[in-house]
């Protein structure tokens, strides 16, 4: 990049602010132009200055770094690295559900830093090559099952699709068939065309797999 990347560091503890003003300095292209002790003091520095690149840590008083990173990609800001000494699944899935662009450990080498920084700072992505096993046995554990899951409503026809809706909302058999105008005799067939596509066993687990697939939500007609 010709121009210093303009940084705002995130962190409770002025050591560490210190420290990563020492790696993300002018020599690799960097410019800290603002320092914050919390999510909320980085939302007020925002306001204040041009800023390319925030550097963001987690744990923090007032307002943590994750529903800091929400606010501010809520906002189109800048971009967010988040840099943390806490490798623990939830943090990770937190911070990337709330728009982070990367994850770094603060125990990563200052060139891993500067790569994290350029690289987020650039439009791109990072995440810390410790955390990468972690991820893709998440992945591979969670969301090809959930991915895979969800599937199954594909095969519902359109009818069934309503009786699953009405079944979760707790209507009977006799109250589904009036309400589709159908015999009680049919919603049994449908019902149980429900069950074998997605392979559950009672009328309680179809329930339960509408609401956690988004068939049907809490609070909704």
């Amino acid at each position: 990049m010709s121009e210093s990347v303009k940084v705002l560091l995130v962190d409770d503890q002025p050591l560490i602010r210190t420290g990563l003003g020492m790696i993300l300095g002018p020599n690799d292209g960097f410019e800290i132009v603002a320092e914050a002790d919390d999510g909320e003091q980085a939302i007020v520095a925002l306001a204040d200055h041009d800023v390319d690149l925030v550097v963001m840590d987690v744990r923090m008083p007032v307002l943590d770094g994750i529903e800091a990173t929400r606010r501010i990609t809520a906002d189109a800001g800048p971009p967010i690295l988040i840099l943390t000494t806490f490798g623990e699944d939830e943090i990770l899935w937190d911070a990337l559900d709330a728009g982070a662009a990367g994850f770094a450990l603060k125990n990563t080498d200052g060139d891993e830093l500067v790569a994290a920084a350029r690289a987020v700072a650039g439009g791109g992505a990072w995440l810390d090559g410790a955390l990468l096993p972690k991820v893709l046995d998440s992945y591979r554990r969670v969301v090809i099952p959930q991915q895979r899951t969800a599937e199954r409503l594909d095969a519902l026809t359109e009818r069934e699709h309503d009786v699953l809706r009405l079944m979760a909302r707790g209507a009977t058999n006799g109250e589904i068939a009036a309400t589709l105008h159908v015999g009680e005799t049919t919603v049994k067939s449908h019902v149980g065309a429900i069950f074998t596509k997605l392979a559950v066993r009672d009328r309680a687990a179809a329930i339960v797999y509408a609401f956690d697939h988004g068939v049907v939500t809490a609070g909704t007609d």
